[in-house]
């Protein structure tokens, strides 16, 4: 096959090069990234031997065929306005190799069937309400969003880029909802994360809103996801002080913050309240490092497919060797599930596993 310019691309932006950047590692002009990424020249053998070097790419990864790429325009951003564009670049990228593991996966799996309902027409209240109502939740505390979205039809992929600028984005590609959660935030603001990116693929898929006012009906939907009126309302009538607010945060593996935000949005707490918590929280670090901070969540999906994949005994080396990227690409987007169980998984063919929030995941070799 014939190189191609746009993995090039993806290959220098996972790792934050600029074209500029890129010519002066592998001793070349400027113009000759430029007319390489335009298809215009292709390297020559030397030149792809210093790009391998560079990247860390193996040679095979740059002549296959050209991977679906997620349009800025079109992905929705957590906290997009503090990124800078190679961190942008870099996640979209990152993005890309995802596209890649999942139809591999798919080529060899049955994963579960899209069940994300349109709820463009509602408030993120109601929404939220609906969309509990329809999956079967009731009022009751979530106990892990990333196997709930899995359920439903999502692709979820961790994103392990050193940084707190990028915390999470969504999309939809080719009919699939796809969600993307950067792994150096907090366990519960992971979670948060996952319900905002769940609000953008349930309220703004047709598009329409979008910046500011998207973010916050996004956040209004996660806070009432996570934290159903109902039972807030139940287990907190009364707020006594910050101490009270860490021991029962527990209960819906949420940030101090978040907690402390929703029981006031419910009028369980005064402004002068809130506004002393919101003092206290910063006076005491909380809003960095959450107390009684909860357990991170990992993916359901990706860890009975390799499982599944070891009978057989194909590692994620393999899968990394298929599609031709650095296995450390593969530990970054699956949550570093990599080293999977020596335990020999069940012999049948099929597993079928009745997710912990109700919804059945079935991954069919």
């Amino acid at each position: 096959m014939k190189f191609n310019p746009a993995r090039l691309s993806v290959a220098r932006k996972r790792q934050k090069l600029n074209k500029k950047q890129l010519a002066d590692l592998i001793k070349v002009d400027l113009r000759t990234i430029v007319r390489w990424e335009k298809c215009q020249t292709e390297p020559t053998s030397e030149n792809l031997d210093a790009i391998v070097g560079v990247l860390g790419f193996a040679k095979p990864f740059f002549f296959g065929q050209s991977i679906d790429e997620p349009i800025s325009e079109s992905t929705s951003f957590r906290c997009q306005t503090s990124m800078t564009a190679s961190e942008r670049d870099a996640a979209l990228a990152a993005g890309q190799i995802g596209f890649e593991i999942a139809d591999w996966v798919l080529n060899r799996f049955e994963l579960p069937e899209t069940k994300l309902p349109d709820l463009h027409l509602f408030d993120p209240e109601s929404a939220a309400q609906m969309l509990r109502k329809e999956w079967g939740l009731g009022e009751k505390p979530i106990s892990n969003m990333i196997q709930l979205l899995e359920s439903k039809g999502v692709r979820v992929f961790s994103l392990a880029e050193n940084t707190c600028h990028v915390n999470a984005y969504s999309l939809w590609r080719k009919g699939v909802p796809y969600v993307f959660l950067n792994t150096i935030k907090s366990a519960e603001c992971s979670r948060f994360d996952a319900a905002h990116e769940l609000a953008h693929l349930v309220l703004h898929r047709a598009g329409g809103v979008t910046g500011r006012t998207a973010e916050d009906q996004a956040n209004h939907f996660a806070s009432a996801f996570l934290m159903p009126k109902g039972d807030i309302v139940s287990a907190l009538p009364i707020v006594h002080d910050l101490r009270h607010l860490i021991t029962e945060k527990k209960r819906w593996r949420v940030s101090l913050a978040a907690l402390n935000y929703r029981t006031h949005e419910l009028h369980l707490t005064t402004d002068w309240k809130y506004r002393g918590f919101c003092i206290e929280i910063m006076k005491r670090g909380y809003n960095k490092n959450e107390p009684n901070e909860t357990d991170r969540e990992k993916s359901f999906v990706w860890e009975k497919v390799l499982q599944d994949l070891w009978k057989e005994k194909t590692t994620h080396l393999d899968i990394a060797n298929d599609i031709a990227v650095p296995p450390v690409e593969l530990e970054g987007l699956l949550f570093g599930l990599l080293t999977v169980t020596s335990k020999q998984p069940p012999q049948n063919s099929q597993l079928s596993i009745m997710g912990t929030d109700g919804g059945q995941i079935n991954i069919s070799a």
